[in-house]
């Protein structure tokens, strides 16, 4: 039984993270190995309840959706996006240092970036 502290928040952290993937023919190929290596890295650190989804971005000319994914000469840069719950934090700025910590520790040196922050309370 946990110790129940009333300051204390729930929050929904979600980040952004940068992948290189090398040798991928196709944007298809390089989400699906992105998101494969990364699964892979973060249930090896236990942390099989991160969800993983590819990023988007917009068209700024048409203003339409674009699959994260940017691929030159058989290598791939894929925007990827982790979410992740957070509980017992003391505030905004702690959940986002836990979340980056946990996330950042099971991916090794992939950038990571704050995009969302949530009181689940």
């Amino acid at each position: 039984m946990g110790i129940f502290c009333p300051w204390m928040r729930n929050f929904n952290v979600i980040l952004e993270g940068a992948w290189l993937v090398r040798d991928v023919k196709s944007a298809d190929d390089a989400i699906g190995v992105a998101i494969s290596e990364a699964g892979k890295r973060l249930n090896q650190k236990k942390l099989e309840f991160v969800e993983v989804e590819v990023g988007e971005s917009t068209c700024p000319h048409c203003n339409e959706p674009l699959d994260g994914v940017f691929l030159v000469a058989g290598t791939a840069l894929v925007g990827l996006i982790f979410e992740i719950k957070i509980f017992n934090a003391e505030s905004e700025e702690h959940a986002a240092r836990i979340a980056k910590s946990m996330i950042g520790r099971a991916l090794g040196a992939i950038p990571l970036r704050l995009l969302d922050i949530s009181d689940m309370d």
